[in-house]
C-alpha cells in the first residue's frame, strides 16, 4: 500500500504540469462506450508461506523462505464505460512468473547445505476490475482500480509423480484480489497509461505430497507486484 500511495505522490506533478496545456487531445475518447487495447508488464512474483512449525526431520532441521523472481506480461485490454468516473476492464492474459524457495539444511546447528527450489508457471489470467477515474486535466488523469483475479497455471506439476526429483507441487488454479493505481495519458492518436498493480492471491497453492520439500509447509499464497503499459 506505501508502493501504492507513493505511486499516487508522483503521478500528481504530471497532473500539475499539465494544467499549463490548452489542448486536449481526443476530447470525445472518455465518451466512447467500449474500446479496446493491450498491456506488456513487468511482474515480480513471491510467495506467501506459513510454515507446518516442524522442521525436525531426522537429525536435521529445515528452514525455508521464498525468493522473489521477475517475470513479464501480456494482455489484451477490454474497457467498458460506466460514467464519467467509473470504467468496467476485462484484462485476459498471459503471464510467465517464477518463485524460488530457498532451504537451509542444518546439521548439530551447523549450516551444511541450502537448496533452491524453482517454481515455475505460465499464467493465462482473468482479471476484472472496477477503475475510478478522477476529473480529466487536458490530457491526464489519475485513476484507482480494484478487483479480482482468477488464474490457470498451464505448466502445473500438481499431478506430476516424483519419480526422477523432488520438487514443490503448486495447484491448477488460483484466485485472489488486485488493487493498483496509474495515471492515463491521452496522447494525439491512442491513450498510454502506466499502472503499479498488487496480486494478492487467496488460494492455498500448495499440493501436499511426502517430500521433505513439501511437507515442512502448510501453506503458500501468492503474492505479485506489477508495472504495466497499456496503449487503448
Amino acid at each position: 500500500m506505501v508502493s501504492l500511495t507513493a505511486f499516487i505522490l508522483t503521478g500528481v506533478p504530471i497532473v500539475l504540469q499539465a494544467q499549463r496545456s490548452k489542448v486536449q487531445n481526443q476530447p470525445k475518447y472518455d465518451k466512447q462506450k467500449i474500446h479496446f487495447g493491450f498491456l506488456l508488464g513487468i511482474n515480480v512474483t513471491d510467495f506467501y508461506i506459513k510454515r507446518s512449525g516442524n522442521f525436525n526431520l531426522s537429525d536435521s532441521l529445515y528452514s525455508v523462505e521464498p525468493a522473489k523472481q521477475t517475470g513479464f506480461n501480456l494482455g489484451i485490454v477490454s474497457n467498458l464505460h460506466l460514467g464519467n468516473h467509473f470504467d468496467l476492464r476485462f484484462l485476459p492474459e498471459l503471464s510467465f512468473a517464477q518463485r524460488n524457495l530457498e532451504y537451509s539444511l542444518y546439521i548439530n546447528g551447523v549450516a551444511a547445505k541450502k537448496v533452491v527450489k524453482k517454481v515455475e508457471s505460465t499464467f493465462l489470467n482473468f482479471p476484472l476490475e472496477l477503475k475510478f477515474k478522477s476529473q480529466r486535466i487536458n490530457n491526464y488523469r489519475l485513476y484507482v482500480v480494484a478487483g479480482g483475479k482468477f488464474g490457470i497455471d498451464m505448466v502445473s506439476q500438481a499431478k506430476v509423480e516424483n519419480k526422477d526429483k523432488e520438487f514443490v507441487k503448486l495447484k491448477r488454479n488460483d484466485f485472489g484480489y488486485t488493487i493498483g493505481a496509474g495515471v492515463d495519458c491521452h496522447m494525439e492518436l491512442f491513450k498510454f497509461a502506466i499502472e503499479l498493480k498488487m496480486y494478492q492471491g487467496l488460494n492455498n497453492m500448495l499440493v501436499k505430497d511426502p517430500s521433505v520439500y513439501s511437507r515442512t509447509i502448510d501453506k503458500l499464497n501468492s503474492k505479485i507486484f506489477m508495472v504495466s503499459f497499456t496503449f487503448e
